[in-house]
């Protein structure tokens, strides 16, 4: 046999031979501490709600929040993060659930923390579209526009109202100019300096977000692309970044996760704090309505896009699959 450099002395496929071998040389391991579970909690509802966009996936009652809640901490998970849905009839301009202390989301909170305590970390959306007729991330001005320091003045009251509901960790999602230092302000004027805050600091205008508008009931009027990033645009990011390190970011995040690795891991090389990575609807749904097809195998597709996120630099991720994994891993 002709010998071509180091051929045959050199050959990869050696440590590829079995599967004990494969797994002592594997570079990236997933753990059910890497995992955040999202979860949709519905006012006024006597029955989980299924969730036609996102098989498996429901919009809780209060109390099948609190065993999901409990599954997700025998499983090992993280954290939970919870998305209120309030009734269609409480939503207005301003968002008002959002800062009513018996909101839907505050209520869930205090639930969550009195069921788990601070064995799991529990976590809360902190925008304002679940709870606006409008459905936007945030107040509008006479011209219909997201007024951006309006809407910092009603994330510093949700900030409040969310850490006095037992929030371990807020997620600010609106992506509005100055949202993390109005927070940190905010909870530090209360004596909350305990609270953490997981900077939604990449969250792009992405296609991926629909079935996540049904999630939440969502009653979006046009786009969110004034707010939210351009998909075709990367250094921004990193601009997004030093932004959000420099007004007191706990933990950052990138959303979506799948489609934007590359961004991924530009911000988990250049974050001296911990990157987490959503793993959103869509990509949950692909996966799910493509495996129903039997097109592909679900559980390996499952297990490949989430050590794909991994490898890209996330030390933790939020995906609806989270107890159901980690439960598997252990």
């Amino acid at each position: 046999m002709t010998k071509y450099g180091s051929f045959p002395g050199t050959r990869p496929r050696r440590l590829r031979t079995t599967p004990a071998l494969r797994r002592m040389v594997a570079e990236t391991r997933l753990h059910p501490a890497d995992f955040i579970l999202p979860a949709f909690v519905r006012e006024g509802v006597s029955e989980p709600v299924p969730i036609s966009s996102m098989p498996g996936v429901v919009q809780h009652t209060r109390d099948s929040l609190k065993k999901a809640a409990v599954e997700a901490l025998e499983a090992g998970v993280s954290g939970i993060m919870l998305f209120g849905v309030p009734e269609e009839a409480k939503k207005d301009a301003v968002g008002t659930p959002g800062t009513d202390p018996d909101g839907i989301l505050q209520v869930a909170l205090r639930d969550v923390r009195a069921e788990v305590g601070d064995e799991l970390l529990v976590m809360s959306d902190l925008c304002l579209d679940e709870t606006t007729d409008h459905g936007h991330c945030g107040v509008l001005d006479d011209q219909g526009r997201v007024d951006n320091d309006a809407t910092l003045e009603r994330y510093a009251e949700m900030a409040q109202v969310q850490a006095d509901a037992g929030a371990h960790i807020v997620g600010p999602s609106g992506m509005m100019d100055g949202q993390i230092g109005v927070i940190r302000d905010a909870l530090d004027q209360i004596g909350r300096e305990d609270v953490a805050i997981l900077a939604y600091t990449v969250k792009y205008s992405s296609a991926f977000f629909g079935p996540f508008r049904e999630a939440v009931g969502s009653s979006l009027k046009g786009d969110r692309k004034t707010y939210q990033q351009d998909p075709a645009n990367a250094r921004e990011s990193l601009r997004e970044l030093a932004l959000d390190l420099e007004e007191g970011a706990d933990m950052v995040m990138v959303k979506p996760a799948g489609p934007y690795l590359d961004i991924l891991a530009r911000v988990a090389d250049a974050s001296d704090v911990p990157v987490a990575a959503y793993q959103i609807s869509g990509e949950y749904s692909m996966i799910e309505a493509a495996a129903e097809k039997g097109w592909i195998d679900r559980d390996k597709a499952i297990l490949e896009t989430l050590t794909g996120i991994k490898r890209a630099g996330a030390q933790n991720i939020l995906t609806y699959w989270a107890t159901e994994v980690a439960r598997n891993l252990r």
